[in-house]
Formats: structure tokens, C-alpha cells, sequence
């Protein structure tokens, strides 16, 4: 049999041509990657050029003995960083990041979430107060520094309130004693980040169903077994974005601890970071290889921590919260 067909009056068809869907699948599928190339590459491009490139950099400088002056000839290996990890200067770095990290998350998670429920509830000149709570998180951490620096100083606006309240014996040294100025400069970027913490438990409360809070109330549940057992596991994913951003920036805290801290009081590790140090070493001692080193330990450190946090804690908002789970 052929594929020739007679018609009528003698006539013949010619055979049919096969038609090809996968042609016109595939060309589909190119046009969509090369628009999914053409969107990407610019933003890889950028990536790569201020992000990659200098990680890199650092981490072969860090390799090297290197002054900033020339082409970096002294190849050290790993002497930058046992270096590093034998300074028990860079070691109370490493313990007040700690204190910072355990602190922030300790002292400002819970000032928050109370503030941040009390401003969910409705009463007269909650919007003010919402602002009000905000306001220090906007300002320039340049400008906080200086600000606490100027209250906190011998003399200054602290040592007076204290003092006319019949209280001077209270009075410290604030910036300048070795055991106190850790736990002033805690107390300083709390005052400065718990505003944002405050702001984003709020926009998460937005976000838990009237219907439940409301149907609880009516079923006879009190205040506090709402917050426990409907609110607190709902806002447990923005808790957990929470704690993630706090660690992280916790750990890379620089710009408030180097303007409001001594100089003298930082060199000798009480009050320093492991930002502060790599920039006291890096820039001002001119050890840009050993600055280098720390600065890779620092990164390191940070994304072990983002890791960890996202593979034990992050992933847990597909089964739940970080409360008990209702029911």
C-alpha cells in the first residue's frame, strides 16, 4: 500500500508531509534559556567581579607576609592563621563575638517579642509608638557611636543621672574598664538593633489569622494560652529569620564597637571583635597578609554558622515552628 491517494476524475494527492512537534518544543526550550542567560549573566557578572574575585584575593594574600608595598614574595602557607588562633588578643575577639551573639539573642529576642506583642493590640497611639521603637535602627551606626559615646564617658550624661539620683556609686567607667565595657557595648547595639527585631515580629504577627486568636477567645482561652499555643508557633519562622540575621550580623558587628569603644581599651582585646582586629591589623599595623587571614576566618566562621543554622533550625519551617505545635 502507498501513501498515494486517487481522487476523483484521476486525480492524485500528494503523500503527506510528517509533522514535527519535538521541533518546535525544543526551539521553545532555547528561548527560554537564553532568556534565563540574558537575565542572569549581568547579575553572575557582578557577583564574580565584587564578590568571588576579592574572596579569592584574600584568601592568596593570606598566604603571603605581605606589607601592602609590592607584589606579595614571602609565601608563609598557614603561619598567618596559627598566628591568628596563638593571639590571645584575637582569641578575647573570638569571646566577645560570643557574648555578643549569646547576648543579642538572649536580651533582645525576648525585649522584642514582649514590645512587639503589646504594639500588636489595638490602642490609641500605637502607630507612634511603633516609630518611636524604630527610630534608633535607622540612624547611622557612626552617629549611635558617637552619640553613646559622649552619654557614657567619665562625667558624662550616665555619671550625672546616676549621680542626682543620690546613686554615684554606681558610676563605672564605662568605656574604660576592662570588665564593664563588653557588657556597655552589649548593652549599646541591643538599644540599636532591637528596634528592627521589634519591626519584623510585627510584620510576622500581621500575619496570624484573626480567626484563630478570635475563635481561641471564644472557646475560653486566656491571653497567654493564645500567644503559646496559636501565635508563637505561627510566628516561629520569622523568630527563626530573626535569630539567622542576629547571629550573622553579631558576628561581623564593627562599625558601632570601633566608634564607640577606647582605642587603648580595644588593643587590649576587651572590647575588640574580630572585624575591629582585622581592621586594626590589616590597615593600621599594615599586616595586610595576617588582616587577610583574619578576614577568612571571619567568613569561614560565618558560614559555618549560616550553615549549621539553616541545616538544623531554617529547615524545620516545613514541619513547623519552634514552639510545640498546637494539638
Amino acid at each position: 500500500m502507498t501513501s498515494t491517494q486517487h481522487l476523483a476524475g484521476g486525480a492524485t494527492a500528494s503523500p503527506a508531509r510528517p509533522v514535527y512537534r519535538g521541533s518546535g518544543r525544543a526551539a521553545e526550550t532555547r528561548r527560554k534559556w537564553y532568556e534565563i542567560i540574558g537575565l542572569t549573566t549581568p547579575a553572575i557578572a557582578v557577583y564574580v567581579m565584587f564578590v568571588l574575585v576579592p574572596m579569592g584575593f584574600a584568601v592568596y594574600y593570606s598566604l603571603y607576609r605581605w606589607r601592602g608595598v609590592g607584589p606579595p614574595t614571602q609565601f608563609v602557607g598557614f603561619d598567618n592563621y596559627v598566628l591568628a588562633f596563638q593571639d590571645p588578643i584575637f582569641i578575647d575577639a573570638l569571646r566577645n563575638n560570643a557574648i555578643i551573639v549569646v547576648g543579642s539573642l538572649l536580651v533582645q529576642g525576648p525585649i522584642a517579642l514582649g514590645v512587639a506583642l503589646l504594639l500588636n493590640r489595638r490602642f490609641r497611639g500605637r502607630t507612634v509608638f511603633r516609630l518611636l521603637v524604630f527610630v534608633p535602627y535607622v540612624l547611622a551606626e557612626v552617629t549611635v557611636g558617637i552619640m553613646w559615646k559622649l552619654i557614657l564617658t567619665d562625667g558624662g550624661t550616665v555619671d550625672a543621672l546616676l549621680k542626682s539620683l543620690g546613686l554615684g556609686s554606681l558610676t563605672q567607667a564605662w568605656l574604660a574598664d576592662l570588665d564593664v565595657v563588653i557588657w556597655t557595648l552589649l548593652f549599646v547595639l541591643t538599644w540599636k538593633y532591637v528596634g528592627f527585631a521589634i519591626i519584623l515580629l510585627l510584620a510576622g504577627l500581621s500575619n496570624v489569622p484573626a480567626e484563630l486568636t478570635e475563635a481561641a477567645a471564644i472557646d475560653g482561652a486566656g491571653w497567654w494560652q493564645v500567644q503559646r499555643h496559636i501565635t508563637l508557633p505561627l510566628l516561629g519562622p520569622t523568630i527563626r529569620i530573626w535569630m539567622f540575621l542576629s547571629i550573622i550580623g553579631s558576628l561581623q558587628v564593627f562599625d558601632v564597637i570601633w566608634v564607640t569603644s577606647v582605642p587603648a581599651v580595644r588593643s587590649l582585646g576587651a572590647s575588640g571583635t574580630m572585624a575591629t582586629y582585622m581592621v586594626d591589623n590589616g590597615f593600621f599595623a599594615r599586616l595586610w597578609g595576617y588582616g587577610n587571614a583574619v578576614a577568612v576566618i571571619l567568613f569561614v566562621i560565618s558560614f559555618v554558622a549560616a550553615l549549621l543554622f539553616q541545616r538544623f533550625l531554617l529547615r524545620r519551617d516545613i514541619e513547623g515552628a519552634i514552639t510545640r505545635r498546637v494539638g
